[in-house]
């Protein structure tokens, strides 16, 4: 793909675990130094540049109080998105709150083996990083949950998250943003980015050039990495692979290396 039509192109990625290391506390998680500086350097380069994160809105915006307005930061796998300075909810989400605050509630109460509980609004994720023997009762309490409040249960790395039914995935979010792009790639790393790459496949089918980088670790689903046409193997790789591609306007798997 040459310069000449970066304008048509779409790059997209993930936040933990791509643009920022993974931490034990959730709360802590914050961008590499120079992960603002390669997202603000593709904004005028590329025709879309986003963010495309679990994590809730306000997290992502208070993460890049730099960040060129050009990029779009989309939330909770695009239950939230910002437009024109408002934070809109995906239809249907909303009414979900009053579900996950009282499994969140059931979850500080009930807790077992040093898990985690990470209440997000619109969705709860139980950790179990730095307690790995509270992973049973973390699964068990969740397979509970989603089948008495119809709550779904999205895997993560070393995590389980329970959120509503209803809204987008990122991967109906990667095939709107990408929307008559002549090339598209996703930097993602954990389970919930396998939707990102199925619709980047469902573009590659319509005709759009596509590259899926997946930033390989320990933990890393091994059908996400199968799906990448190229593996990185940190974030500060993410950063270096950014700024890669904001130096040369184009996207293409031999390009990326």
């Amino acid at each position: 793909m040459s310069a000449g039509n970066a304008r048509s192109s779409a790059v997209m990625t993930d936040f933990d675990g791509t643009l920022s290391e993974i931490v034990d506390d959730p709360a802590l998680a914050r961008p590499l130094p120079e992960a603002t500086e390669a997202l603000n350097a593709l904004a005028p380069v590329f025709g879309v540049v986003a963010v495309v994160s679990g994590r809730p809105l306000k997290f992502l915006r208070d993460s890049f109080p730099a960040l060129d307005p050009a990029v779009r930061l989309v939330g909770m796998y695009g239950m939230e998105r910002l437009e024109h300075g408002v934070v809109r909810l995906a239809t249907g989400v909303d009414s979900w709150r009053g579900v996950v605050a009282q499994v969140a509630g059931e979850a500080r109460a009930q807790v077992r083996g040093g898990v985690l509980v990470e209440d997000k609004g619109l969705s709860v994720t139980l950790h179990w990083r730095t307690s790995p023997a509270g992973m049973p009762w973390a699964d068990g309490f969740a397979r509970r949950v989603a089948s008495k409040t119809g709550l779904k249960i999205q895997p993560g790395r070393m995590a389980v998250e329970l959120r509503p039914p209803v809204g987008p995935d990122k991967g109906a979010v990667v095939e709107e943003l990408a929307s008559g792009c002549t090339a598209a790639c996703f930097v993602g790393d954990d389970e919930g980015d396998l939707a990102a790459f199925a619709a980047l496949d469902r573009l590659a089918a319509g005709g759009a050039r596509v590259v899926k980088v997946a930033v390989g670790a320990v933990e890393s689903p091994t059908a996400l990495l199968a799906a990448a046409d190229l593996v990185l193997e940190s974030p500060r790789a993410t950063v270096e692979f950014l700024k890669g591609l904001a130096r040369t306007g184009r996207i293409a798997p031999e390009e990326a290396g």
